[in-house]
């Protein structure tokens, strides 16, 4: 299968998603949006960009890597019912992306042929198709989470690649600290060694390890093989979600203000003016209903927390952690819809002097919004 044929999909002008390339020129990452063709620009000039890259081959490290919902016409090129994948772009200009790029679907009939065509004569393709498999492996793109998954899996990236910086995974672990004391107090004061283990702790559930900091925790608990690996992971989502949304909330509130405050510019048809009113009614009420799922979910963890740190009940804590996973996996969707919603309205309209846009870009901005909602909803 060749990158000429029709099952990769070239970008036509009709698809959304290569038309807002060109909005991702000067910015880099969402947690819908891996920008590998940003990070070159800012990071190429740096040793790990090259030591440890996120792709070894050249062209699929500049490339772009989407979270995105199928559509109808695009379901003939799977096997299988899924809604979601991972798209890669490889722009034909990575100078100018609004000229577009050629595309293809992580799990899509015969991709890893594609990749391999692609990477042509390199070497190490093999390891990038993992890459790749690993990525599709998660609900989104948010940094912290993409890159534990893929130290989990043994593929060690340089810190550039992704968008969390020294002076947040700091903020991030003062945060942990807080939210664990009483869990360091429970499980490891009785053994006389709370101080000494509380920053031990936090350091471990910030990296990439489950080693035997952990193990009393996990002997309390009483569980096993997968099921702790993938609880504590998990575990390890939600307290960095609970982080995420500190700064996030106030964000949004201020982005459901604007949105139906935007100065629609233009020649301005009625009946578009109409459907485009009732969609961002439509869509600040479908947001906030998003954002009272994620407190829901968060609560659920909250509750559980609370049993096993204040009212001594771990088995709401070890069920909490069972449970985990799948629930990891919905609150990533749902954040993941927020914060891509939340950065690029704010990237697009930076303050309230910006609110002002043609009425195409309104109805592209809009449709891409209720696009992402759609995907979580199904």
């Amino acid at each position: 299968m060749c990158l000429g044929k029709v099952e990769v999909m070239r970008q036509a002008s009709t698809d959304r998603s290569v038309r807002n390339l060109g909005a991702l020129q000067r910015t880099a990452s969402t947690s819908r949006v891996l920008n590998l063709v940003a990070i070159a620009n800012s990071h190429k000039g740096e040793p790990d960009y090259h030591t440890k890259p996120f792709f070894t081959t050249p062209i699929l490290n500049e490339c772009i890597v989407l979270k995105h919902r199928i559509r109808a016409d695009e379901r003939y090129v799977f096997d299988d019912e899924r809604q979601n994948s991972t798209k890669i772009i490889l722009p034909f200009e990575r100078g100018d992306l609004r000229m577009g790029g050629r595309s293809f679907f992580v799990g899509q009939r015969g991709w890893r042929n594609i990749v391999r065509e692609a990477g042509g004569e390199a070497l190490n393709i093999e390891r990038d198709i993992r890459v790749m498999s690993a990525v599709d492996e998660v609900p989104s793109l948010d940094p912290f989470l993409l890159r534990e998954h893929l130290n989990r899996r043994g593929i060690q990236i340089a810190s550039c690649y992704f968008a969390i910086s020294e002076a947040d995974l700091g903020r991030m672990q003062d945060f942990v600290s807080m939210e664990i004391n009483n869990l360091i107090r429970l499980t490891y004061a009785t053994a006389g060694e709370g101080s000494s283990y509380s920053s031990k702790l936090v350091q471990v559930l910030l990296s990439t390890e489950i080693n035997e900091h952990l193990e009393p925790l996990r002997i309390a608990l009483r569980l096993e093989g997968e099921d702790h690996l993938e609880g504590f992971f998990s575990w390890k989502g939600f307290l960095y979600y609970k982080w995420v949304l500190n700064d996030l909330w106030p964000q949004l509130v201020d982005v459901l203000q604007e949105m139906p405050q935007v100065r629609v510019t233009g020649h301005k048809d009625a009946d578009l003016m109409a459907y485009v009113d009732r969609t961002r009614r439509r869509l600040v009420e479908t947001v906030d209903a998003k954002r009272r799922e994620v407190t829901e979910a968060l609560d659920v963890y909250d509750r559980a927390f609370a049993d096993l740190t204040k009212n001594g009940k771990p088995l709401a804590f070890r069920n909490f952690l069972l449970r985990a996973p799948k629930m990891f996996l919905m609150l990533g969707e749902r954040i993941g819809v927020i914060s891509h919603i939340t950065s690029f309205w704010r990237y697009r309209f930076p303050d309230a002097r910006s609110l002002a846009a043609p009425i195409d870009e309104v109805l592209d901005i809009l449709k891409d919004f209720e696009q992402n909602i759609t995907t979580v909803e199904e």
